[in-house]
C-alpha cells in the first residue's frame, strides 16, 4: 500500500483518538461533588460574591470550620447545569466575583473541573474577579513538592486573581483578620505575584487595614 493510501487511515485514527481523549477529559471534569453554593456571600472575599464550596480535602486542619466537606463524596454531583447556574448568578453588576472554597479546590481530583469553570467565567463574565482559598501555600502550589503541584495547576492559578493560602492553624486563630481564619494565612495578589516572580500580597482597602472610620 502506498503512502498516499495511508493518509485517510492516519487522519481517521487521529480523529478517533482526539475525540476519545476529549471525552475522557470531559468525564473527569464532571467527577466532582460540591457541598454548597452561597449566593450574595460577603464573608469570603471582597464585595458581594458567589461562592462554590467543593467537596474533598485531605488537610483535615484541627478546628476546621467545614469538616463536612472533607469527604470527596460529600454533597451533590457537580454538573454542567450547576456550572451554568453559577455563571447566571455572576451576571448582575452588583456581584463582584466568584470564590472557590471547600474542601480544597486545588486537590488534583478537582482541578480539571474548576479549570473548566474558570475558563467559562473568564469568557462569559470577564468583568468578575476570582478568589480561591487553599490549605496549600503559594510555594507548594507553584513550586512543589505537593500533590497539588500538577501539570494543570499553573493554568488554574492564571485565572485566579486572589489566593488565600495556607492551612488553618487553630493556635494562630484570629477573629479580627479579614477573609482568613489564622495569622499564618496570606492574601496573595496572584497576577502581580506571577508577573513579579515573587509573592506579592493583596492590598486591602485602607479603611479596613487601619481600622479608622
Amino acid at each position: 500500500m502506498s503512502r498516499a493510501h495511508l493518509y485517510p487511515l492516519r487522519i481517521a485514527v487521529c480523529w478517533f483518538f482526539s475525540w476519545e481523549e476529549y471525552g475522557a477529559r470531559f468525564a473527569r471534569r464532571m467527577l466532582m461533588n460540591y457541598s454548597e453554593i452561597k449566593y450574595f456571600d460577603i464573608a469570603n472575599g471582597a464585595g458581594i460574591r458567589t461562592t462554590l464550596f467543593v467537596s474533598g480535602c485531605r488537610h483535615h486542619c484541627k478546628g476546621c470550620f467545614n469538616p463536612d466537606t472533607w469527604a470527596f463524596e460529600a454533597g451533590r454531583p457537580y454538573s454542567r447545569e450547576v456550572e451554568s447556574q453559577i455563571l447566571s448568578n455572576l451576571e448582575p453588576a452588583y456581584v463582584d466575583g466568584l470564590t472557590l472554597l471547600g474542601g480544597e479546590p486545588f486537590e488534583p481530583e478537582s482541578q480539571d473541573v474548576l479549570i473548566a469553570l474558570l475558563e467559562r467565567v473568564r469568557a462569559e463574565r470577564p468583568g468578575k474577579n476570582v478568589w480561591a482559598y487553599s490549605g496549600f501555600t503559594w510555594e507548594q502550589l507553584t513550586q512543589g513538592p505537593s500533590r497539588a503541584h500538577t501539570n494543570h495547576v499553573m493554568q488554574m492559578l492564571s485565572m485566579v486573581d486572589v489566593l488565600v493560602d495556607g492551612p488553618f492553624v487553630l493556635e494562630q486563630k484570629d477573629i479580627t483578620l479579614r477573609f482568613r481564619g489564622s495569622s499564618n494565612q496570606r492574601i496573595i495578589d496572584v497576577r502581580r505575584s506571577l508577573e513579579a516572580g515573587a509573592t506579592t500580597l493583596w492590598e486591602d482597602d485602607p479603611l479596613f487595614t487601619t481600622h479608622t472610620w
